[in-house]
């Protein structure tokens, strides 16, 4: 009898050629080799920096111009695409598409949906978020002038699907499927990512980082729900590009250090209904849409019957 159909976490699965260790060694390696590569250029830009006179930072690095330097983080961050590709293939040993979706491709119709609808209901958050006193809002906003904001802008644009796409491969992808092939249960195989992704974020606010885990568990449950990342894609794609336009608008928000993980109350009980608005939102229009949510389990060959020839050579070997 055949398996059930597999769902978007338990992908890792897929191919006959699964082995347990293939997860576990699949993180070590995307993990250490990203973090080297990107260490090592991070390594040489600081070089090239400091021979130029750039200052240097509290932490060691130098401090670029925001523009450059913001680029510099998007860039790198998004290298974690490939990275994740190329294990899946590598060591996953199945097609790369299988961490898109359950279609073995990204859905590029159903990612712009998915952005379209993310678009109003991010920017109704962040325009409450800028009303509320103190934690988040009520801030002095002071223009940073057409000459930085143009630029600023262009970047964005260009980094920033990109970035937010790397971080949901990474977390929502790799990660996922990579416990989901150890553990049935949707819970098990959405908690680590989602701790991960919030710490990756750095330990700011509790409020802050139970936000992260929010968005990463929502996110997550998207990804199955509708069987690919797309949705999870969408929304963090335009919550990033908003933020980052809006802090490009204001003199020195791209140099500030804070991030979702520094988060109040009031801006994370904003940002949670927003979340679950585009959840549900989502929900309804992929069931009119009738998405793939699961892709059939592999079929183990069965080899036919070898007749016995009475040839002594045709003995079966014990």
């Amino acid at each position: 009898m055949a398996d059930s159909p597999l769902p978007y976490h338990r992908l890792a699965r897929i191919t006959l050629r699964y082995s347990w260790w293939r997860p576990l060694v699949g993180t070590l390696v995307a993990f250490g080799l990203y973090l080297l590569v990107t260490g090592a250029l991070y390594a040489v830009v600081d070089e090239l920096a400091a021979g130029r006179g750039y200052a240097t930072g509290a932490d060691g690095t130098a401090k670029l111009s925001p523009i450059p330097d913001t680029a510099l983080d998007l860039a790198l961050l998004a290298m974690a695409i490939p990275f994740v590709l190329l294990t899946v293939r590598w060591i996953g040993g199945r097609p790369a598409g299988t961490v898109s979706s359950v279609t073995g491709r990204l859905r590029w119709g159903w990612l712009g949906l998915c952005a379209l609808l993310a678009a109003p209901i991010v920017s109704v958050a962040m325009f409450a978020s800028m009303l509320l006193p103190g934690d988040g809002g009520g801030a002095g906003f002071e223009w940073a002038g057409w000459g930085f904001f143009l630029p600023a802008l262009g970047m964005l644009l260009v980094l920033i699907p990109f970035q937010a796409a790397a971080e949901e491969y990474l977390f929502r992808g790799w990660l996922t499927q990579a416990a989901g092939a150890y553990f049935r249960p949707l819970w098990l195989a959405l908690t680590p990512q989602a701790v991960l992704f919030a710490l990756a974020h750095g330990l700011g606010t509790p409020w802050g980082f139970a936000d992260l885990v929010v968005f990463a568990v929502a996110t997550g449950w998207l990804t199955w729900r509708t069987g690919g990342l797309e949705a999870a894609i969408g929304l963090h794609w335009i919550n990033n590009l908003i933020a980052f336009v809006l802090s490009a608008a204001t003199v020195d928000g791209l140099a500030a250090d804070e991030t979702a993980a520094d988060a109040g109350g009031l801006l994370v009980a904003v940002d949670v209904a927003s979340i679950l608005l585009y959840a549900g939102a989502v929900v309804w229009l992929a069931r009119r849409r009738n998405l793939d949510r699961t892709t059939p389990a592999p079929v183990i060959p069965v080899l036919p019957p070898v007749a016995f020839s009475g040839h002594p050579l045709a003995l079966p070997r014990s």
